[in-house]
């Protein structure tokens, strides 16, 4: 009788199950922190972490309860003359403009917890009395981050101005502070770092995570993310001179808006004073970049602006259609649509 010939069982190799991320939705959305909302506040754009008011930022502020936001950033007029719109006037006084700062300002204090953040981003000559006016409310002085910007013509007897200046105050200790990694810079035509970081340059930690190419774990940002990348460039912990920022320059020189803030510096302000489910609060949204960047980071957000709400209505659209537009750094070099492109460029820079 033929024996029967044996075959030796073919072990299927299958992929390994790879554990997805649980997306878990806020437990409150921030919009219901406003109970009495004020009829000049308009509700204009709604997602599932924040909502978009056009109207005053004063009646946005006024309407949050005390110690109800974990962090505040604004962006206000710079009081140039510009032209933002109808009603809106860029050219006041300087004892008036500090008067209306100072009303808005107060409130953002109000409005924060115990350990929560304020970053203002404006010119230095405005800083200053901005700064003055904290030190007397109480607040916590953290850090003057410088943001570098091409340098001007020098008007009259004064220095070439070179950045724009963005303080960073708390409501006493703070409560979040989680360390964050930026690329070491390095030579456009020779490749060389430019800094020696004072003879410890081999301390420095070799894997890292820059904040504009957050891509696959927008909560990463900090301490543990250098574990979680590949290895790249050289990368150094972040301090208070950020030269990496893309200048606000006219808009056909850009991908993005005129006037409108990279969302390298929201991802890295957010990431390093929230954490996810955190509600971020910006009285002046403008072109919608802190909305742009609490989304990409999961924090909870709320914002107005007073005048045109399409640009951030049509941002935050973009975004949540996958259509996430990257902007030129800036040193000139355009990013790639596609995000592994990006990630792909991050590792050789």
């Amino acid at each position: 009788m033929p024996q029967k010939r044996r075959t030796a069982k073919r072990k299927i190799s299958r992929p390994p199950k790879v554990a997805r991320k649980s997306s878990v939705l806020p437990l409150h959305h921030p919009a219901g922190l406003i109970t009495e909302r004020p009829m000049a506040l308009k509700p204009m754009h709604t997602t599932t972490w924040g909502r978009l008011y056009q109207g005053d930022c004063l009646e946005l502020l006024r309407s949050l309860p005390d110690e109800s936001v974990d962090m505040v950033f604004a962006d206000p007029p710079f009081n140039l003359g510009k032209e933002y719109g109808k009603g809106i006037n860029d050219q006041l006084r300087a004892d008036d403009y500090l008067r209306w700062s100072n009303s808005w300002l107060a409130e953002s204090l109000r409005v924060l917890t115990p350990g929560g953040s304020l970053f203002v981003f404006n010119l230095p000559r405005w800083l200053i009395e901005y700064g003055a006016f904290l030190n007397r409310n109480g607040m916590v002085f953290r850090h003057w981050i410088a943001m570098r910007m091409p340098k001007a013509y020098p008007r009259g007897q004064r220095l070439s101005p070179a950045h724009y200046g963005c303080v960073y105050y708390t409501k006493g200790d703070p409560k979040t502070f989680n360390r964050i990694y930026v690329p070491i810079q390095t030579c456009r035509h020779c490749g060389g770092e430019i800094r020696d970081y004072g003879g410890h340059r081999k301390a420095l930690n070799e894997r890292g995570i820059n904040l504009m190419d957050v891509v696959d774990s927008p909560a990463d940002v900090w301490c543990d993310a250098p574990d979680a990348l590949p290895n790249g460039t050289a990368w150094t912990v972040g301090d208070d001179l950020w030269d990496d920022i893309p200048p606000v320059r006219h808009s056909k020189y850009k991908t993005r808006g005129a006037n409108e803030l990279a969302p390298l510096m929201l991802e890295r302000l957010i990431a390093l004073s929230t954490n996810r489910g955190d509600l971020v609060v910006d009285p002046f949204g403008g072109s919608g970049t802190t909305f742009y960047a609490a989304e990409r980071l999961e924090r909870r957000w709320l914002g107005t602006e007073i005048g045109d709400v399409q640009p951030a209505i049509r941002r935050l659209q973009d975004l949540a259609e996958g259509n996430d537009v990257r902007w030129e750094r800036s040193r000139g070099r355009k990013r790639s649509d596609h995000p592994k492109d990006q990630l792909g460029l991050l590792e050789a820079n």
